[in-house]
């Protein structure tokens, strides 16, 4: 009985006295060391952020096809950190028409295409359908 009192007395004190600080951050409460806003009439704009704990972002947007029936805007950035396992982390990205793409050495790769479906693609490339099979899309949903 009097051993076991003793283990957990002695996994309590190195539990207490265990350096977390690594660990545990207060970023919650980082000062932000500078912050920059800037917006055009037309929508264009751009960013930058910079915190204590050494978070850095900026962005810029643009306004594209304005004058027509379907206006987009491009988003283009970049965040830089470090992960909470010390990793320094830097991730850039773009969003357009086309959707969200990141990019970063941190971000998982997707496998490689099979063999077997690149051929297919490249066979259905090279004999497209006979035209009389293509049927007419419709004008306009809604």
């Amino acid at each position: 009985m009097h051993s076991k009192f003793l283990v957990v007395l002695a996994v309590a004190v190195a539990y207490a006295s265990a350096d977390v600080s690594h660990v545990v951050k207060d970023d919650f409460h980082a000062p932000i060391v500078s912050s920059s806003f800037d917006i055009e009439p037309q929508g264009d704009y751009k960013f930058s952020y910079e915190t204590g704990n050494g978070i850095y972002g900026q962005g810029a947007g643009v306004l594209k096809n304005a004058n027509s029936e379907y206006p987009y805007l491009e988003a283009s950035g970049s965040i830089k950190y470090t992960s909470p396992e010390g990793q320094p982390i830097e991730l850039s990205f773009v969003a357009d028409e086309n959707g969200y793409k990141p990019s970063g050495s941190h971000l998982p790769v997707p496998p490689a295409i099979p063999e077997a479906i690149v051929r297919s693609l490249e066979y259905i490339a090279a004999h497209p359908p006979p035209a009389e099979v293509v049927k007419a899309a419709p004008a306009k949903l809604g």
